[in-house]
Order: C-alpha cells, then sequence, then structure tokens
C-alpha cells in the first residue's frame, strides 16, 4: 500500500515512475528476474525511498494492474457519459483501447505474464473491476444490437479484448497509425458481425464448405 508521501504531487510522480519503470522491466525480463533496487534505479529513486510508496514488490505489481484497469474504466465511464448515438459511444470505446494497447504495451505483456503472481486476494479485486469495464462495453453493444443475446455480447466483448491486447506481440511490420487503423476495424467488425444464427445453421455451414 503507498504511504502518505504518495499524495502529494512530487509522491504521485515518482508513484508513476516506479510503475512505469517496472512495466518495462519486467516486460523484459521477467517479474522474478527483477529486484526492488532494479526498479528504484530505473526510476530514479533508491531501494529504499521505494519502499516508501511500495510495501513489497508484489505490491508494485498489483497497483501497475490496478492503474491499467483504472485508466480504461474511468475512460469508459468517461465515454458513456459524454452520450451520443450508440454506435458512435462504440466506436470511442474501441478507439480508447486501442490507443491504451498501443501506448502501454509493457504493462500488457507484464499482465499476460504475471497476473498469476498476484495473491488470491488480490486476484479477485482485479477481476471485479475487470467485470466493471466488460459490462460497460456489453451495455453499450446491447444499445446497438438491442437483439444480440447478452451471452453472445459478452462473448464478443471478451474476444474483442483478447484482440485489441494483442498489441504487444503484433510484428512492427506497420506504423502505429497504421496498426490502430487495423485494430479499430477488426474489432468494429466483430462487435457488430452477424451472429451464427443469423449467418446459418451448422449444417447450412457444413454443406456450403463441403
Amino acid at each position: 500500500m503507498a504511504e502518505p508521501a504518495a499524495a502529494t504531487a512530487r509522491g504521485r510522480a515518482t508513484r508513476e515512475r516506479i510503475l512505469t519503470a517496472a512495466a518495462d522491466l519486467v516486460a523484459d525480463r521477467g517479474f522474478h528476474a527483477v529486484g526492488v533496487n532494479d526498479i528504484g534505479a530505473a526510476a530514479g529513486v533508491t531501494g529504499a525511498a521505494l519502499y516508501r510508496h511500495f510495501a513489497t514488490k508484489t505490491a508494485v505489481l498489483v497497483a501497475l494492474f490496478d492503474r491499467a484497469v483504472a485508466q480504461l474504466d474511468d475512460g469508459a465511464r468517461e465515454i458513456r457519459a459524454a452520450g451520443g448515438p450508440s454506435r458512435a459511444v462504440l466506436r470511442r470505446l474501441v478507439a480508447a483501447h486501442v490507443a491504451f494497447a498501443l501506448r502501454d504495451r509493457a504493462t500488457l505483456v507484464v499482465y499476460s505474464r504475471e497476473v498469476h503472481n498476484l495473491p488470491a486476494a488480490d486476484q479477485r479485486h482485479l477481476r471485479r473491476a475487470q467485470r466493471r469495464y466488460v459490462e460497460s462495453w456489453r451495455a453499450v453493444l446491447g444499445e446497438v444490437e438491442p437483439a444480440l443475446d447478452p451471452a453472445v455480447a459478452l462473448t464478443r466483448v471478451e474476444a474483442v479484448f483478447g484482440l485489441l491486447n494483442s498489441a504487444p506481440v503484433l510484428a512492427r511490420a506497420l506504423e502505429d497509425t497504421a496498426v490502430a487503423a487495423e485494430l479499430r476495424s477488426m474489432a468494429e467488425a466483430a462487435l457488430l458481425a452477424p451472429s451464427y444464427g443469423e449467418a446459418g445453421s451448422r449444417s447450412d455451414v457444413s454443406n456450403s464448405e463441403s
């Protein structure tokens, strides 16, 4: 848990540097290969100073994931609060997540590799926060496609998150602006694709492929 130092502007800035440094180092080396002193040195503080903000190295990891989910969730709330046609709101949700995925690649890499290192209580807390974010998307998709089964909507949202969160491992064959455009296009197509029932039954699909 952060100490009172994080309540000051300087403390908050130091805390952010620590989290950014931790994301970069852990993405590169792995959680167990990075020490507190490594993180402190990269953030421009001593290991002892780092403990004024985080009780343990695991607490840094928890805070890193909390920061990421909070940024996404807060952004989704702002987008929904701004209002507008549901289709436009959905596009803005997609664009915001794409921007995050390209801006904070290191955090996504660390999450995919290291989330299992969190204590069980922290994993439960993170899942609750993630569910709020997922529900924001599912609700908007339901407004765009009222006839879509909620379970199908949930599946589409989670699948699209998998697509967008793959940004860190994509080959750097395109500039980020082009990658962003491709990801937005694919995500919107997946979210708004005809449902399986609309596309045809299993037997229809099988016959067409034979």
